[in-house]
């Protein structure tokens, strides 16, 4: 199986003050890396053939990050920045993109949280501004956290109307316990409730730094005038990019699963059970990745699945049914979900149990396996047809493995997989206990 070379240069191995050339034209897009003094990374992949532009500044803080008091905090500090800078206020912000026809949004995970907008390439350089106006200068008014904290409290509402959605994080916390991972990323009503305007802020002051911190962009970009012109942002910002601080590498942890096999229930009147069978996966830097992607595909990946098939398709016992994966730095989930009638939820969960059992001890036929691999290979290639999902591919290679892979070289590692390789993998999974969340009527 191919795999990285020994000549690439991992982003925080680049010298400061460099740029290099990760990938040629000829690769596919030339995408080229500047690590600045301070840490921060600067990628653009150009795409001289569109007329638009993606940006997105990439903090390497999520929820994870949060200790059980601040629980919530990534995700309502992403909010509060768009209430307004010291130069703008949250209707300048909104207004700025909307005149020149862009789109812009945010989101928090567990490991990272990321302000993205993506905009005409003329227009890139207000983009550019506006965002880096967000990260550097963010007044977080007193006034602004009472508010947007009502907001942030009917997300969780929504969040708790929705028994998909609880069935996951039900999953999340069985398996991770109360440890970061296992809580949830809205955080819950009372840690909302009891946040003050001074914690977020010393949470904003600690975690958005430069060394934290990679802007990528894709689309008709130079990368040089990208550089000069996030480097003007930053210092207007009163932010010196000049520091001599090495770009940000998470600590090696090892999170500890709190809880492999058993049941946990969560009583909740619904039209529908909801149910999630999972087990401890893979981290992201595991080399079976790949494997796992494919495996994934054919067990519950799409209408052609092995999931789909065996529950919906031959028996009609639910409408939705798949399987999925979480890779972290340091740990990982494989699950399978099923939403049905709560007098099908017996049967359901046999069926599923059947399915798992015969991968773990057979893994998938032939037919399975090309059908995954061009699942997999042509998702991916169709889902790198503009701005935004090229940014969003160069900036997660970039944090999560240190490099950017061509296209070309995920498309051969992913023909790599063999029958031998999915069944190995398929046994080591769902071999373990399995944790079973459920959520519905009583």
């Amino acid at each position: 199986m191919a795999s990285r070379t020994s000549a690439v240069v991992l982003g925080h191995e680049q010298r400061p003050g460099t740029t290099r050339t990760l990938l040629t034209a000829d690769q596919g897009g030339l995408v080229k890396r500047t690590v600045l003094p301070s840490g921060l990374r600067i990628i653009t992949e150009q795409m001289p053939s569109v007329r638009s532009a993606a940006i997105g500044i990439w903090v390497n803080v999520g929820s994870r990050d949060e200790v059980a008091s601040q629980t919530g905090s990534a995700h309502y500090l992403e909010h509060l920045l768009f209430k307004g800078t010291k130069s703008r206020s949250a209707l300048d912000i909104s207004s700025a993109i909307d005149a020149v026809g862009g789109e812009m949004n945010a989101f928090t995970s567990k490991e990272v949280t990321c302000f993205y907008n993506r905009v005409l390439d003329t227009s890139l350089p207000t983009s550019i501004e506006i965002l880096v106006d967000m990260i550097t200068s963010a007044t977080i008014a007193t006034a602004d956290v009472d508010q947007e904290r009502s907001v942030v409290l009917e997300e969780i509402s929504m969040r708790d109307d929705d028994p998909s959605d609880i069935v996951h994080e039900l999953f999340a916390k069985e398996m991770y316990g109360d440890a970061p991972l296992g809580r949830s990323i809205l955080g819950t009503s009372e840690n909302i409730g009891a946040l003050s305007r001074r914690s977020i802020h010393g949470f904003y002051k600690k975690y958005y730094t430069p060394d934290r911190l990679v802007v990528s962009v894709a689309g008709n970009v130079d990368h040089a005038q990208v550089v000069k012109r996030v480097r003007r942002a930053f210092e207007k910002g009163g932010v010196s990019l000049d520091g001599d601080t090495s770009p940000f590498v998470p600590a090696k942890v090892k999170t500890k699963i709190n809880r492999a096999g058993g049941v946990a229930k969560f009583n909740k009147t619904t039209e529908q059970a909801n149910l999630v069978i999972g087990v401890p996966g893979l981290d992201r830097a595991d080399e079976r990745r790949f494997i796992f992607s494919v495996f994934n595909a054919a067990l519950g990946g799409g209408m052609s699945s092995r999931l789909f098939q065996e529950v919906r398709e031959k028996r009609g016992l639910v409408y939705s049914t798949y399987s999925y994966g979480q890779q972290f730095q340091d740990s990982g989930m494989a699950g399978v979900y099923a939403g049905c009638q709560p007098q099908r939820l017996d049967a359901v969960r046999e069926v599923v149990t059947a399915v798992l059992d015969d991968v773990a001890a057979n893994g998938i036929t032939a037919e399975e396996l090309e059908r995954a691999k061009g699942q997999v290979s042509g998702g991916m290639v169709l889902g790198l047809e503009d701005t935004s999902s090229r940014m969003s591919r160069i900036a997660r290679s970039e944090m999560n493995n240190g490099y950017v892979p061509s296209v070309s070289e995920v498309l051969e590692r992913v023909a790599d997989v063999t029958l031998e390789d999915v069944h190995a993998l398929a046994h080591h999974l769902w071999s373990q206990e399995r944790l079973t969340a459920i959520v519905g009527p009583e």
